[in-house]
């Protein structure tokens, strides 16, 4: 027997809404491709001119200053400061607050890759170099083409965004590897035991794919894995045989 269509749960969902004509919308995105270009050739431009190796790193914005991990993310960045580094995050608050903050209390260079959103996303203070995205696509782009290393700290969607996609690039060789560094074994324990238990034992990942990453438990021991990585020389992201 066939249920009524009003039976059926109405799905709170955007695509209710009546939208523009496609004459109008297609008139707008011809004119957006400029916009879209044009933030890569700015950010590009200024991204280039930076000459220390660079390291990213991803966390939440609404980690509280007197979170463990905001206090790991801030002795991070002085770590990486002291040892040469300089610092990209996405110049919000949380991780990327303490990040930067470590790195510019001691001197460092700090670069925010600023993402405008209608909420969360306010630019912290502690920024030597700030640039400013509408599309999360090309911010995204910065974060690994100019990065040498990238530590994860906890966090929300965004972050676990940013993992998977950095991962993703690395495991298809799409860049060249660089240290993935997961900060704090309790917050991540799950997610890579049901990577292992369950992408791996169906064998979606291959077994060297979980070599990939590294999880460490503070600031020293990632700092330690990175310079272990980085003994031999440095090697950035971008392949130019593809």
């Amino acid at each position: 027997m066939n249920k009524s269509n009003s039976a059926l749960p109405q799905p709170k969902h955007p695509s209710g809404r009546q939208f523009a004509s496609r004459i109008a919308n297609a008139h707008f995105d011809t004119w957006r491709i400029f916009r879209i270009m044009s933030e890569f050739v700015e950010s590009f431009e200024d991204m280039a001119e930076l000459d220390k190796p660079l390291i990213t790193v991803f966390g939440s914005a609404r980690t509280p200053v007197d979170d463990r991990y905001y206090q790991e993310a801030e002795k991070l960045g002085q770590l990486l400061a002291e040892h040469g580094y300089g610092v990209i995050t996405g110049g919000g608050g949380g991780i990327m607050e303490a990040a930067h903050k470590g790195a510019y209390n001691a001197g460092g260079e700090t670069v925010g890759l600023n993402i405008v959103l209608p909420h969360e996303q306010r630019p912290n203070p502690y920024q030597t170099c700030s640039l400013d995205f509408r599309y999360f696509f090309v911010r995204k782009v910065n974060f690994l083409k100019y990065a040498v290393g990238v530590f994860i700290f906890p966090g929300g969607f965004g972050t676990m965004d940013e993992f998977f996609e950095s991962l993703t690039l690395v495991q298809t060789n799409k860049v060249n590897r660089i240290p993935l560094i997961l900060v704090g074994r309790e917050f991540w324990q799950g997610a890579l035991e049901w990577v292992d238990k369950t992408l791996l034992e169906h064998k979606y990942i291959s077994p060297e794919d979980t070599e990939l990453y590294h999880i460490v438990d503070s600031a020293e021991e990632g700092m330690a894995f990175l310079q272990e990585c980085h003994r031999y020389g440095v090697t950035g992201t971008v392949r130019y045989d593809i």
